[in-house]
């Protein structure tokens, strides 16, 4: 039955994970100093305690060392770490959903002998993806047609006469790359092959011989003197591969295998997992400019108490609610992959992801206005929430791609 009242475990972890977001997290994120100097780089003393408390290996299963949270759990936690910082959120969440992919669904005993150990045993062993699932947005989105476009694989592997494969290549961005000691890499393996046949994942340890990470520039200007920003969350990187070896029992599944998210997410049905952080940043926006109106004088009283004021912090509340709700339903509804189809036909993900993000940025917006001028200092969080939610915006596929994904659902188009 769809229900999406929280358990009583799912509640005592998410108010387990709220009370840390405000006695770790904020302090830190909310540092004058550190929003003026727009570092994204967090203490990895903190994502150790995070670690510890299980939020590294949230989605793995009991039965490998992890707590086999559900989607749902999975974007509760997402959302309260979200709204005490979005890049804090963002490395745990990768890590957290790729160690589910990689050790539950995806490793063969084997591999899963070698790097489980090191996984469960070290705090700071995080996880990446070097590459990308087949992007509708890569070479244009073709409204109730198949995908035509050639999409290139930036990086090669070169099978050895012993099995082994030497990887040449970069791949221009990798989230977590800075941090992650295993990296699954995304790489052409056949040169006949077209589009995404041919291409195979291998698991790189970051320490492999062959690897370089740049991370980007800092934000303000680079060394041409243009202006840099940042449009993402958390850490990240440039991943350079030069006569990298890997031995052959590092191929992740067959030749030729490449998906790892699977065919609910292809189809906009998987885990709202990222809508769950954006809808983080609404939140952080909306209680900052709730804690404001209450403190803010004028006229004799709170702000909170004129008409104006209340006006906006309504609209933002059910912006907030609404989006809330459509992400825990995709959740729920990927959860119960069986009963899918009597919630809805639509791709649930995608929904939540074109709404959320429109939702959620409009709400920044309008959190900012209660500040007044102060909304737009740089040591103010305000307009590092502005900035996060556009960046969702523009994240992943674009609203304009989600949509049209949704109509073909809507008319009934299966894409091959």
């Amino acid at each position: 039955m769809y229900n999406l009242q929280l358990s009583a475990e799912q509640q005592e972890i998410r108010d387990t994970v709220r009370d840390f977001v405000v006695r770790e997290i904020k302090p830190v994120a909310l540092h004058p100093d550190r929003l003026q100097a727009e570092d994204p780089h967090f203490p990895l003393e903190i994502l150790d305690q995070a670690s510890q408390m299980g939020l590294r290996t949230l989605a793995l299963s009991e039965a490998l060392g992890g707590a086999s949270a559900d989607h749902l759990t999975s974007c509760v936690v997402a959302e309260e770490l979200a709204a005490g910082d979005v890049g804090f959120a963002t490395t745990l969440a990768q890590t957290s959903a790729l160690g589910h992919l990689l050790f539950d669904v995806a490793m063969t005993p084997a591999q899963r002998e070698r790097f489980l150990p090191q996984y469960l045993k070290d705090d700071r062993y995080h996880l990446a993806y070097a590459g990308r699932e087949s992007d509708p947005d890569g070479g244009g989105w073709n409204y109730h047609r198949p995908q035509v476009a050639e999409i290139s694989v930036p990086v090669t592997a070169v099978r050895q006469g012993n099995g082994d494969w030497v990887i040449n290549g970069v791949h221009p961005f990798v989230a977590n790359a800075p941090l992650a000691k295993l990296i699954a890499v995304q790489a052409k393996t056949d040169p006949k092959a077209s589009g995404m046949n041919g291409v195979s994942i291998l698991l790189v340890p970051r320490d492999t011989p062959g690897i370089t990470v740049r991370e980007p520039a800092k934000v303000g200007v680079d060394a041409t003197g243009a202006q840099v920003y940042r449009w993402f969350h958390g850490t990240g990187g440039e991943l350079t591969f030069k006569d990298c070896k890997v031995p052959a029992a590092n191929l992740l599944g067959a030749p030729g295998q490449v998906r790892l998210l699977g065919e609910a997410a292809a189809a906009g049905r998987g885990s709202p997992l990222v809508q769950a952080l954006n809808l983080g940043v609404g939140r952080a926006a909306f209680e900052a400019a709730v804690d404001y109106a209450k403190l803010r004088i004028q006229g004799g009283r709170p702000i909170i108490e004129h008409q104006a004021i209340g006006t906006i912090l309504a609209e933002i509340a059910i912006r907030l609610e609404v989006a809330r709700n459509t992400v825990w339903k995709a959740a729920w509804a990927a959860d119960h992959a069986e009963d899918y189809a009597g919630v809805s036909d639509l791709p649930l993900q995608t929904v939540a992801k074109a709404y959320t993000s429109a939702a959620v940025h409009e709400a920044a917006l309008l959190a900012a206005e209660c500040f007044g001028a102060m909304g737009v200092m740089k040591d103010m969080p305000l307009q590092k929430y502005v900035h996060d939610a556009l960046v969702f915006v523009h994240a992943e596929t674009s609203n304009s791609t989600a949509k049209l994904q949704v109509a073909e659902a809507v008319a009934g188009y299966r894409r091959p």
